[in-house]
């Protein structure tokens, strides 16, 4: 029989009934959870001060719950009814890639009723329930998959066999969902193909030149930039955001138009190009490789100094266990640090690296942030799991036993210095990730 309790009080307010339990002790109400996730997001760029007041920035989107929830964030930043407006300049890119993403849901919703908050996840849940734990009111066997706000929230890395063939009437829907969901922002954006990775120029493997950029000791400071900004908007008679030759569209209004795939040559050649990489492991770094290229291309082209990712706490927890068995502990600061800058004239900024895979399950589902998300495409080839997919089962398993494993390994990566990835000439530079060579046998 399922264990009864009296409703838990949100521990904020102390007067509304707990919606949700983020941690053991720390139970939420609807819209004290909702302002503790829009000020976490706030908290993290006003701390760091690295986006400056009309700046423009580029949102990567690939249509997953973390950054659909950053896009959300953004969007009720730049409100009029915002207490504290953010004054940057957005736009989306989405990056076309040909893999499936695994659908949220792989097994019929759960409708039996909940005597009480979940603590993992809200209503309906996938059955069976895998995060047993006392705020959940049914039996949890344990499967070895990892938890079901993973399933949820984490989108996994790319299934067995690496990139997959998918029908030029698959493409053109999913490519439709996610110009829908990127028109209903209401802000500009760009979708790329991931086969345009081949037309890419050989700059990409160089840092660009460093821009005067506000965000530099050599510009003013952050207070300065902010006070010239207020006093420019009330010049020209608004407190919008927008700059002047920012506000068109990169698409036009109305419906999204029939999408356009690249040519077939061109979607062969890419294959091949998965194909000849020899493991699981090699394809999902040669799959991040391209799709960080484009986007920083991207930004080149189109005049943006910073980049927006999506990367969540949970994430960042296993890439930087994943990136140890890689061999690129010295780089770690850098690929999971809350700025990346190796590129140069492009920052790389993580604003969502402090949510946990939790958190953003239950926003996403509580304040209906729309996803996309491409349904699994089966295939007779086996081969061994990648170091991706095993640091991450690996974590989420922890996890169930020991709920503090993630939030440990994170808290462990943001001690490291980026000073080891940076190259003391370009003959000491990776033309692949344009970190140092770390290949001194004396060290």
């Amino acid at each position: 029989p399922c264990p009864r309790s009296h409703p838990r009080t949100c521990m904020k307010c102390g007067q509304g009934t707990a919606a949700l339990v983020i941690r053991v002790g720390d139970p939420f109400c609807r819209a004290c959870f909702r302002e503790y996730f829009v000020h976490k997001f706030r908290a993290m760029l006003g701390k760091n001060r690295v986006i400056f007041p009309g700046e423009k920035v580029l949102l990567a989107v690939s249509g997953g719950p973390a950054s659909s929830a950053m896009v959300r964030q953004v969007q009720e930043g730049l409100s009029r009814e915002a207490a504290k407006r953010l004054r940057f300049v957005p736009s989306l890119v989405y990056v076309e890639a040909l893999l499936p993403v695994p659908s949220p849901f792989p097994a019929p919703l759960c409708s039996l009723p909940h005597s009480q908050p979940h603590s993992q996840l809200p209503v309906p849940i996938p059955t069976p329930c895998t995060v047993p734990g006392p705020g959940c009111c049914h039996p949890a066997p344990r499967n070895g998959a990892g938890n079901v706000t993973a399933a949820l929230a984490l989108p996994p890395h790319l299934p067995e066999g690496a990139v997959r063939r998918q029908s030029p009437e698959q493409r053109e829907q999913t490519l439709a969902q996610m110009e829908t969901l990127l028109q209903a922002t209401g802000f500009p954006y760009h979708v790329i193909h991931l086969e345009q990775a081949l037309e890419l120029p050989p700059s990409i493997l160089q840092p660009g030149p460093e821009r005067a950029s506000t965000s530099r000791p050599a510009g003013p400071s952050y207070k300065e930039a902010v006070d010239s900004f207020i006093q420019q908007q009330r010049q020209d008679g608004h407190g919008g955001t927008s700059v002047p030759g920012d506000s068109t569209q990169d698409r036009p209004a109305g419906p999204p138009a029939t999408p356009r795939l690249p040519d077939a040559a061109q979607t062969q050649e890419l294959l091949r190009a998965f194909e000849a990489a020899g493991t699981a492991t090699a394809r999902e770094e040669l799959l991040e490789m391209l799709r960080t290229h484009l986007i920083v291309q991207t930004a080149r082209d189109r005049g943006y100094a910073k980049v927006m990712t999506g990367e969540s706490l949970t994430r960042v927890a296993v890439k930087l266990l994943t990136n140890l068995s890689l061999g690129r502990g010295a780089f770690l600061a850098v690929d999971t640090g809350f700025t990346d800058q190796r590129h140069g004239d492009v920052m790389v900024v993580r604003p969502m690296r402090d949510y946990t895979a939790k958190e953003i399950a239950f926003y996403n589902r509580f304040f209906s942030v729309p996803t996309v998300i491409v349904p699994p495409l089966l295939t007779k080839r086996r081969e061994k799991l990648s170091i991706h997919q095993l640091v991450e089962r690996f974590l989420l398993g922890l996890q169930e036993e020991f709920p503090s494993t993630i939030s440990t390994v994170y808290r462990t990566g943001d001690k490291l210095s980026p000073e080891p990835a940076k190259a003391s000439s370009e003959s000491q530079r990776c033309l692949l990730c344009l970190c140092g060579l770390d290949t001194d046998g004396g060290e």
